[in-house]
């Protein structure tokens, strides 16, 4: 990782001012805009092996990866438009889910918790 969260969160914030789009981006546009762009991520592994989906091609893998850049970009929007520090909110959830998922019980298994 290259640069902070935080950096890219006021890149971000500074393109769409520039551009006066922040009167488009409501959480209701923007959550949207993230579904959207996720499948298009999606989209990319569609018919795959899962042997395939591990070995993309060069090509593959920039294009995957600018769809990763959009649905991050839209997550960080998203992020500052609600006030939510998605550090934070991540950090809270693996707590969360270290607690749901104790390793004694999860580990190896693919399986919802209420299945274990």
């Amino acid at each position: 990782m290259t640069d902070t969260l935080q950096h890219l969160s006021q890149q971000q914030r500074e393109f769409a001012n520039e551009r006066d789009w922040e009167q488009f981006h409501s959480p209701k546009n923007l959550a949207s805009a993230l579904i959207v762009e996720a499948g298009e991520l999606l989209e990319h592994f569609q018919w795959m092996t899962e042997e395939q989906s591990r070995a993309l091609s060069p090509e593959k893998l920039e294009a995957v990866g600018y769809e990763i850049a959009d649905v991050l970009l839209y997550l960080v929007q998203l992020s500052n438009v609600l006030g939510i520090d998605p550090v934070k909110a991540a950090q809270a959830k693996i707590r969360i889910n270290a607690q749901k998922y104790p390793v004694s019980r999860a580990k190896g298994s693919s399986r919802k918790y209420d299945q274990i």
